[in-house]
């Protein structure tokens, strides 16, 4: 009976080693124990993110290339000069913000720093890379938005006396250089980098991929990109843009938070797409020390000797040989023999 517990508790520690229970262990990595750890890991990752941080703010400082308007052109830039629905503070709130009190939230679930790192950390560059993109060929381009001929004319009254019939505008100098940053949107692309980011977040969280038929996973998946989505409408709707530059400004925040989100954690179909990769190889490396300070440990080993020898225990018959303790007698083996023939 001893022996069946044993071996009962030999199965159920490998089922755990085996991952049988993989999350068991979460509460092992917190910013307390690991925190200190995983930012000097990182360290010229965050360097790298403030590098990129200016570059953004010299993107967004330089005129951007004003292209030839000509009268005949015009038709397609007269529409309304309105106000922006969605406005330009509330994309990082809903863009950044809310994304990281999400992480926040499953950390003080999970106690898992590295999740909360690299979450906040892959975030971080799905933004910052998209938003780097996007300006840098919005100055390239120097595309007009639809409501261009209203911040060139304000008074409606329109001068194409410049080379080649260029325009000349008498606006606001800051409305005119806002004009020519129509192509790819900036909303947009921010919107589907930080959003699209929560979403594959959130598609690994609940194991969308689990075959499990859970419809309700997916809506909270897809929850995220709606938002994203009527952001990018609303930018056509308000004459700001284009649905040429929606469309790229989406496609490209989309992709960049995929490629970021993969450099942390695995695809959401995976069986570990719960975890970052850095959880996985902590788990890894602890589990192989703890392997081996078991069988360095001279106590443990007298133990698992001392466990076969008592197995194998043997009591001396009357030929000299021994006989298990489990074995049958050789009665029980006569008469098994006799059955036999």
């Amino acid at each position: 009976m001893a022996w069946g517990w044993l071996s009962s508790l030999t199965n159920f520690r490998g089922f755990f080693q085996q991952g049988g229970m993989r999350e068991i262990d979460l509460g092992a990595h917190t910013i307390k124990s690991h925190g200190a750890r995983v930012a000097r890991t990182h360290m010229h990752d965050w360097i790298i993110l403030l590098l990129l941080a200016v570059i953004e703010g010299v993107l967004f400082a330089i005129h951007p290339f004003y292209r030839f308007v000509g009268e005949d052109m015009m038709t397609d830039f007269k529409y309304p000069l309105k106000d922006n629905t969605v406005p330009v503070w509330a994309v990082p709130i809903y863009a950044v913000l809310l994304p990281i009190v999400v992480f926040l939230l499953i950390y003080y679930r999970r106690r898992c720093v590295y999740d909360l790192h690299h979450g906040i950390l892959g975030l971080l560059y799905a933004v910052l890379i998209t938003a780097v993109i996007t300006d840098a060929i919005k100055v390239a381009t120097g595309r007009p938005r639809p409501d261009f001929f209203w911040r060139c004319f304000p008074d409606g009254v329109g001068n194409f006396t410049g080379p080649w019939g260029d325009v000349v505008c008498h606006g606001q100098k800051n409305d005119i250089k806002e004009g020519h940053k129509s192509f790819p949107s900036g909303h947009t692309s921010w919107s589907f980098a930080g959003l699209g980011f929560l979403s594959f977040y959130l598609s690994g969280k609940v194991k969308v991929f689990d075959r499990r038929g859970h419809v309700a996973k997916v809506c909270l998946v897809l929850l995220p990109l709606l938002v994203a989505s009527l952001v990018a409408v609303s930018r056509v709707s308000d004459y700001w843009h284009h649905w040429q530059d929606v469309f790229a400004g989406g496609l490209i925040g989309l992709v960049v938070a995929s490629i970021c989100y993969l450099q942390f954690f695995p695809p959401p179909y995976n069986d570990d797409g719960w975890g970052p990769y850095a959880y996985f190889i902590a788990r890894e490396e602890s589990n192989a020390n703890s392997d081996m300070g078991h069988s360095m440990n001279p106590l443990h080993g007298e133990i698992r000797e001392a466990h076969v020898a008592n197995q194998q225990a043997t009591r001396p018959n009357g030929n000299n040989s021994y006989m298990y303790e489990d074995s049958p007698n050789s009665s029980t083996l006569d008469g098994m023999e006799s059955g036999r023939r």
